[in-house]
């Protein structure tokens, strides 16, 4: 495809905010989505933090404080499309059913697959307890059926290869009905026990993408993602950063905002000869549902 869209990941999930510049606040999420907007970015990837003083690094599940964030990045940004999150651990899911269903994002993740996620320090000790990202094919289905329901579209989150493989397993199923668009894969790559960031593997990935279909790629780590970014934009795919994913610049300089990451990426579109997709060209090309009023 010869124009890319961008995607501005936010905020990320517990990041926390009294150490790095990441927005928590509707005021704050929309300031950095108006900045990221301006620079190029068509979708805006949300996750909702908890908004009672302190608790800025936690995640919220609360559908009231969706509604306010999403309206105000929307106000923010005319035209903008909201990919919202949905990953969390365990069988309960209310709570993302329950945003999704009040402010109907044009997108919402879809975790595809389960996976050890593990973080190992040098001295050999866990960086958190090991834990399971559990998505087995039955709450991958849910959130499907909801995602229906609301007009939204899911961007199927590949953290593994396999995981990737499995995308086109649910799309034989007929797991995601013609209504929903483009399938569309996202290769998260730098988690510590999932698929490195490593552009020898990235050129691989395409290949097992269902026919038709869209991908992009979340690249997780420092300076030695921006290559691999460059990689994303010349074989074709569609290019995703901000603060939930990097707090470095090509260079390893700190990035001050989600504005500068985001013209870093469109830089890389630009050096491969590839244009910036308009938000209504990215509908276009995603086949996105239009977006329904926050309430």
């Amino acid at each position: 495809m010869d124009k890319a869209i961008l995607t501005c990941a936010l905020t990320g999930v517990l990041t926390n905010p009294q150490q790095h510049p990441v927005p928590v606040s509707p005021a704050q999420m929309a300031t950095e989505a108006r900045d990221a907007f301006n620079a190029g970015a068509s979708v805006m990837h949300v996750h909702l933090r908890r908004q009672e003083e302190g608790q800025g690094h936690l995640p919220s599940w609360d559908p009231d404080v969706a509604a306010a964030v999403i309206g105000a990045i929307r106000a923010a940004c005319p035209g903008v499309i909201i990919n919202l999150t949905t990953g969390t651990v365990g069988p309960d899911i209310a709570g993302p059913l329950a945003c999704i269903r009040r402010v109907r994002p044009e997108i919402a993740a879809c975790n595809a697959g389960s996976l050890n996620y593990l973080k190992i320090k040098d001295n050999g000790d866990w960086a958190w307890p090991p834990m399971v990202f559990d998505n087995p094919v039955a709450k991958v289905q849910q959130f499907l059926d909801v995602m229906a329901e609301c007009g939204t579209h899911p961007e199927f989150e590949c953290f593994d290869v396999g995981i990737v493989r499995s995308v086109g397993m649910y799309l034989k199923a007929g797991m995601l009905k013609p209504s929903m668009g483009t399938p569309e894969y996202n290769f998260v790559m730098g988690v510590a026990s999932g698929m490195p960031c490593d552009a020898d593997l990235l050129a691989l990935l395409p290949r097992y993408t269902a026919p038709g279909s869209v991908w992009q790629a979340t690249l997780i780590g420092r300076g030695e993602i921006w290559p691999v970014h460059q990689q994303v934009a010349e074989l074709g795919g569609m290019l995703r950063s901000g603060l939930e994913d990097t707090f470095y610049l090509p260079g390893n300089e700190r990035a001050t905002g989600n504005g500068v990451l985001i013209e870093a990426l469109a830089q890389c579109a630009r050096k491969a000869g590839r244009g910036i997709a308009t938000p209504a060209e990215a509908r276009e090309m995603l086949r996105l549902q239009e977006a329904a009023p926050t309430s």
